[in-house]
């Protein structure tokens, strides 16, 4: 967030443009872009390598910097397959959903969490930021050699890379030589990749401008910026690429038996699959009067919760507010929506009885009066001439093209 100005459907156009058969993602510390990224690039006839730029630590159980100062370090991890792909999903969830691990803002994670999961996984050593780099800046070979050891006995054969880039960064001029020689010291594959922050090197003037928001300075305030070679973090050629290390052939075939050995499809949920996996709404006893049949029951719950909320909402409920009503439930009950309201209404009432502050209601679903007289929502579908439709058809096409159904009401 804040990082780059690239939207994904742009690096695939530029892929697809470029003839490139496949492209990565690796955001920094998340996967938010996994499900859009792979379904662009499937669309486009472009190999989808769904990855992330982790944040990993000595102990993400303990708090504080890394051997070397920083924070944290970057490891970028590659979905080989589906396996890797749920592997990649559990490291994300427990460095995002473990106090300490976040006690630098950041998800981090640590080498125990990858003996555990890293299966389905191909590892590369990251930018200047990663580990075995910071561990080469400070000239610490022999550290670097058990590192080396310890990660490509983790990840196994053609599974684990040492990382080459340039982008002006003296640091990396530096850096690279050794990189390489440590590579061919220990026997391990190199392969050339590029940070992508911008499509074309003009844009780094707006990069420049989206990181100060970030940092919220002024561009005539002293900010952290890309470096020295702050205009070469774009999408570069094949050629440019290769003019960046010559001397190395080896490390650019290895981009394509990386991508070659990546084949990933993400499972789109449908409607019927959705509602399987959502969490499972605990009702009261007096409300579980229709045995097994769960769907009922939840119906139940929502009209019970609704006829409150007409009277707390109306106090008086005229015939136009009931046919609303029954209007608006009836088609809930009949697509099977009852225990998705029920699991918002019941964050959102959490959030506000422990003073989370929470907005009036946004985009189709403030057109719900079920919503409404639920108190998921603040705006009063009649007062605003608000229809229920917009909501329908959202949920009807979300259906239809078997993405997962997001929280409307958010």
């Amino acid at each position: 967030l804040l990082d780059s100005c690239a939207k994904i459907d742009k690096l695939v156009e530029k892929a697809k443009k470029l003839n490139m058969p496949a492209l990565a993602l690796t955001d920094h510390g998340n996967m938010f872009g996994a499900l859009n990224f792979e379904h662009l690039c499937h669309v486009n006839g472009i190999n989808p390598i769904v990855g992330c730029e982790f944040y990993s630590t000595e102990d993400h159980s303990i708090q504080k910097p890394t051997k070397y100062g920083s924070k944290y370090y970057h490891l970028i991890l590659l979905c080989e397959n589906e396996t890797g792909y749920k592997n990649m999903c559990w490291l994300n969830s427990n460095a995002y959903t473990d106090e300490n691990s976040l006690y630098y803002g950041k998800p981090r994670i640590d080498f125990e969490m990858l003996k555990e999961r890293h299966e389905g996984l191909i590892c590369l050593t990251a930018c200047i930021a990663g580990e075995l780099p910071q561990i080469l800046m400070h000239d610490k070979e022999e550290v670097a050699e058990e590192f080396v050891k310890r990660y490509s006995e983790l990840f196994g054969p053609d599974h684990f890379y040492i990382e080459l880039q340039d982008h002006g960064l003296q640091e990396q001029k530096e850096l690279n030589p050794k990189l390489i020689a440590l590579a061919k010291k220990m026997n391990i594959p190199l392969v050339v990749t590029n940070d992508i922050h911008y499509i074309e090197k003009e844009d780094a003037e707006a990069q420049d401008v989206l990181r100060c928001i970030g940092f919220k300075k002024l561009l005539n305030e002293p900010h952290q910026t890309m470096g020295d070679g702050r205009t070469e973090w774009y999408f570069k050629t094949e050629e440019e690429m290769r003019a960046l290390f010559p001397n190395v052939p080896e490390a650019f075939e290895n981009t394509v038996k990386i991508a070659n050995m990546c084949n990933l499809t993400i499972h789109q949920y449908k409607t019927q699959e959705l509602k399987e996996c959502l969490p499972r709404f605990e009702l009261p006893k007096e409300f579980q009067t229709h045995g097994d049949d769960y769907s009922k029951n939840q119906d139940d719950y929502v009209r019970h919760i609704v006829e409150k909320g007409l009277l707390m909402r109306y106090g008086k409920i005229t015939p136009e507010i009931r046919q609303r009503a029954e209007y608006e439930l009836g088609i809930i009950f009949k697509m099977g929506f009852s225990g998705y309201f029920l699991v918002v209404w019941e964050f959102i009432n959490w959030a506000k009885e422990h003073g989370i502050p929470i907005g009036p209601g946004r985009g189709s679903g403030a057109g719900s009066l079920v919503a409404y007289t639920m108190t998921i929502t603040d705006i009063d579908p009649f007062k605003y001439t608000l229809i229920f439709e917009r909501f329908l058809i959202i949920a009807s096409q979300l259906r239809k093209q078997s993405f997962p159904i997001d929280l409307i009401f958010l």
